[in-house]
């Protein structure tokens, strides 16, 4: 049984798919998709989350921005960004906080307004390939 192997990398992940002979099951394939782990955080959001968090509860925010409950940690740093560990802090009274998304933050958890640069940078970057 004679089969073709075909890689590709797209956006950061490997796809491997492997095409049958058409005779045994025609146009049958199946891929595999492998992404590569993360050793940096990747920006959840351009702006950051505004919550409401309760004295003595324990929160684990997500440093990795792989999270779908962001800005809580749901785990997703454990295939996707291995090396990278959620935040765990505790906050000393009820309050309404910013929370940040990009993850550049100089005050982890909190928001510094960092989420300006970065949006610069990639604004920047964005222009300089439009007049390649």
């Amino acid at each position: 049984m004679n089969a073709g192997l075909i890689v590709a990398v797209r956006k950061g992940c490997v796809e491997t798919m492997r095409q049958r002979q058409p005779r045994l099951l025609p146009g049958s394939s199946w891929m595999v998709q492998r992404c590569l782990q993360s050793a940096q955080p990747a920006v959840a959001a351009w702006l950051p989350y505004r919550v409401k968090v309760s004295a003595g509860k324990r929160y684990a925010w997500c440093t990795c921005g792989h999270s779908k409950k962001q800005p809580f940690c749901d785990g997703a740093h454990k295939t996707k960004a291995p090396s990278i560990a959620p935040l765990r802090f505790t906050p000393d009274r009820d309050r309404t906080v910013t929370l940040c998304a990009c993850k550049q933050t100089g005050n982890a958890p909190y928001c510094d307004g960092t989420h300006f640069k970065v949006i610069f940078s990639d604004l920047v970057t964005s222009v300089k390939k439009m007049f390649k």
